[in-house]
């Protein structure tokens, strides 16, 4: 279950940031910075990055562009720690 969680996430996060760049093009209503980052925070990092690099977005700016990836490296280490611990 852990596993399809993930995918699923991540397909969101990168979604999320293809949208976003969709919908920058054409002017309209964006989706919140907020809301990219928390799709991040609960396991979307790698496809919120994977999508930044993809569509070319939110490439220039410094918080996304340091954010995601430390995002994900905590996540990493968290979860060898957990592992090295025998909770996951």
């Amino acid at each position: 279950m852990g596993t399809l969680y993930l995918i699923i996430i991540n397909i969101a996060g990168f979604a999320a940031m293809g949208i976003d760049k969709h919908r920058a093009k054409k002017a309209q209503w964006r989706v919140k910075e907020k809301t990219l980052f928390l799709l991040a925070v609960i396991g979307g990092s790698a496809g919120a990055i994977l999508g930044m690099q993809y569509f070319r977005h939110k490439t220039k700016h410094t918080g996304f562009v340091f954010g995601m990836p430390a995002i994900l490296i905590a996540q990493i280490v968290l979860a060898a720690f957990l592992y090295y611990i025998h909770i996951v």
